[in-house]
């Protein structure tokens, strides 16, 4: 059995998380389970976060373009990760 695990590191979250989401959200169909973690809350808010994706299938070609549009943000390092059992 194969997934595809997508890590994402967004840093200066209050300037890039818009487009981010906006790049999630047109390639929602290929993410089967999203975790956002980032420090701190309120007034104590982190300026960096971190995106765990799952991606379902074996289009490697599409998992591959969804890294490549993350990494064209300013502050965005995508990382495709692949395991298999």
């Amino acid at each position: 059995m194969k997934r595809d695990v997508l890590l994402i590191l967004v840093n200066h979250r209050r300037e890039t998380a818009e487009n981010v989401q906006k790049i999630l959200t047109g390639w929602g169909c290929y993410i089967k389970t999203r975790l956002g973690i980032h420090d701190g809350v309120l007034e104590n808010c982190s300026d960096s976060g971190l995106i765990f994706l799952e991606l379902p299938g074996d289009d490697l070609t599409k998992h591959e373009e969804i890294v490549r549009k993350l990494n064209l943000l300013n502050g965005v390092d995508a990382k495709l990760i692949s395991l298999e059992v």
